[in-house]
C-alpha cells in the first residue's frame, strides 16, 4: 500500500457507511484538495459496487473538511449488469462536506474506435519545469505529494507575465513511486495551479463543482495534463482539464465550476 493509498483508504463500517481519516499532507494553504477528497469518497463508492470503475463523478463542494476522521455514506439508486449509479455524502461532525453522485462500471483494455490527438503539443518532459517549493509556514503540503513539470508558457504568471489566457500545461505523476489508477485520476484531475492564475488572476479559488469521466485505465508512466477555460465573469470560471496517459491515449475528462480566486 502506498502512501496515497493509505490516505484514501475507506474502511467499511456497514453496508452503507465508511470511516475515512482525511490526511493533512493534501492540503492547499489550509483547505484539502478537491481531486483528493474525490479519490476518498470514490474509495467507498467501489468497494460497496458490483462494478470496479468509477466512470463519472460528479461532486458538490458543499464545505471545505478540515483533515481527521471523517464518514463516506453510500446510497445505491440503481445497480445493472454494465453500470451502477451511487450517491455518496462525505460528513465530519454529522454536517455533510461533499456530494457525489458516481456511476461505476468494469473498463476493460480494448481498442478505441476513434480517438482524437491532444490539442496541444507538450514539450519533452526535461523541457519542462517545476514551480519552486513552497513557504512551509505556507500550509501547500499537497506539492511535496506528486511531481508535476509545467509547460513554460503557462506559469509566466510566477513572474508577473501571464499569457491573459485560463490555461495550465503539466506532466504528472505521484512523488512516490506507483503506477496511474482511477483514484490518481481523481488527483490528477483537479491537480493544476487554477487556470485564472494564467489569465492574470490569484489567489484560493473554491471549487463549487466538479464532474470527470475516467475514460480508460491509464498505462505507467507520466500523465500529461492540459487544463484551459471559456469564461471568467461574474465572479465564476470553468476549468476544463484532459488527462493523456504515457501511451497517447486521453484517460480522463472534467469540467468544473469554481469561484475567482480571492485572499
Amino acid at each position: 500500500m502506498t502512501k496515497f493509498d493509505e490516505a484514501t483508504q475507506a474502511i467499511r463500517v456497514d453496508e452503507s457507511t465508511y470511516d475515512v481519516c482525511l490526511d493533512p499532507g493534501y492540503s492547499i494553504g489550509g483547505p484539502l484538495n478537491g481531486g483528493y477528497l474525490m479519490a476518498v469518497i470514490l474509495r467507498a463508492v467501489v468497494d460497496a459496487s458490483p462494478h470496479e470503475h468509477p466512470v463519472s463523478t460528479t461532486t458538490q463542494f458543499l464545505r471545505s473538511p478540515r483533515p481527521g476522521p471523517a464518514k463516506v455514506v453510500v446510497e445505491q439508486v440503481k445497480a445493472g449488469r454494465t453500470a451502477a449509479f451511487t450517491r455518496a455524502r462525505l460528513v465530519q461532525d454529522d454536517v455533510a462536506q461533499l456530494e457525489a453522485l458516481v456511476t461505476t462500471a468494469t473498463l476493460t483494455a480494448v481498442e478505441p474506435l476513434y480517438a482524437e490527438e491532444p490539442g496541444v503539443a507538450m514539450p519533452a518532459v526535461d523541457e519542462c519545469v517545476r514551480l519552486p517549493d513552497p513557504r512551509p509556514e505556507s500550509g501547500m503540503t499537497l506539492n511535496a505529494q506528486m511531481e508535476m513539470r509545467f509547460d513554460p508558457p503557462t506559469i509566466g504568471w510566477l513572474n508577473g507575465a501571464p499569457t491573459g489566457r485560463p490555461e495550465a500545461r503539466a506532466y504528472f505523476r505521484m512523488a512516490e513511486p506507483q503506477d496511474p489508477d482511477p483514484y490518481v485520476l481523481a488527483l490528477a484531475v483537479d491537480a493544476l495551479p487554477p487556470v485564472v492564475f494564467s489569465a492574470g488572476l490569484r489567489g484560493w479559488a473554491p471549487t463549487v463543482d466538479l464532474t470527470w469521466h475516467l475514460r480508460a485505465l491509464p498505462a505507467p508512466g507520466w500523465l500529461t495534463l492540459l487544463g484551459g477555460g471559456r469564461l471568467i465573469a461574474d465572479g465564476w470560471f470553468d476549468e476544463e482539464v484532459e488527462v493523456w496517459d504515457s501511451a497517447g491515449r486521453l484517460v480522463a475528462q472534467s469540467r468544473q465550476l469554481a469561484r475567482v480566486g480571492r485572499g
